[in-house]
């Protein structure tokens, strides 16, 4: 049995956290004889009063981390990470609040998870595919994913996706308080450090959905702030070589 905790960020999900945290709740019984499936909310105080919509259903083994004030995606994910650490689970989930990644999923990421791999559910690869989402949309992900592929000379499809399985092995060896992205550059910044600490990284094909509920959290900042990441990353490496 592998001890699994689902790590979900949230701010302003009150309509979507329902939905969600019912059909995850049906995946990780239909998994229990494989794995044991904790959930982790990660909330930064949503005005929405998510946390209490969270806590009104009806769902054993459902953790709230409730912060004081929204920090961004990455900062997020560190602080579960920090708590998830201090038991025994082997794989950290992540996985979005607003119903873009399906819980129904979550079984093939773990198939092939190990201790010695990063697994990112893929959107730009053969069986990976992207539902209601404007060309705009498209447009930032794809040249992202390409960008910093190029720029860190990582050649994988989707390295800002979000939906992952994280080894306890990889946090172990990370210095966490290294880590500097705040946005969705964050999830470039640990594929990276993967990479560099000698873990494969796996790409599973998934089907992502645009939210139907509530507003992307996507904004010009959080662009920028992985645009210039990525590029001061690169810089780095070419010149360490150099």
């Amino acid at each position: 049995m592998k001890n699994v905790l689902v790590i979900i960020p949230t701010y302003n999900e009150s309509e979507n956290i329902t939905a969600l945290l019912s059909l995850l709740d049906r995946v990780r019984n239909e998994l229990s004889s494989r794995y044991k499936i904790d959930i982790l909310i990660v909330d930064d105080n949503s005005p929405d009063k998510t946390i209490d919509t969270a806590r009104s259903i009806n769902i054993e083994n459902i953790s709230i981390l409730s912060r004081s004030m929204k920090g961004g995606i990455g900062p997020a994910y560190l602080a579960g990470f920090d708590l998830g650490l201090k038991n025994d689970y082997q794989y950290f989930v992540q996985m979005d609040a607003d119903l873009s990644h399906m819980p129904e999923q979550l079984e093939k990421l773990l198939a092939v998870a190990s201790s010695k791999s990063l697994v990112i559910g893929t959107r730009w690869m053969p069986g990976g595919s992207v539902v209601n989402w404007p060309f705009h949309r498209r447009f930032i992900s794809k040249l992202g994913t390409k960008y910093a592929s190029f720029v860190l000379n990582l050649r994988y499809k989707d390295l800002t996706s979000g939906y992952r399985i994280v080894p306890r092995q990889l946090l172990e060896i990370l210095n966490l308080n290294s880590i500097e992205t705040k946005g969705y550059g964050f999830q470039i910044e640990v594929a990276l450090k993967a990479h560099d600490a000698g873990f494969e990284i796996k790409q599973v094909p998934i089907t992502f959905t645009e939210r139907e509920n509530g507003r992307s959290k996507m904004g010009a900042k959080i662009v920028w702030e992985a645009w210039f990441k990525v590029s001061i990353w690169g810089f780095k490496r070419i010149t360490s070589r150099r």
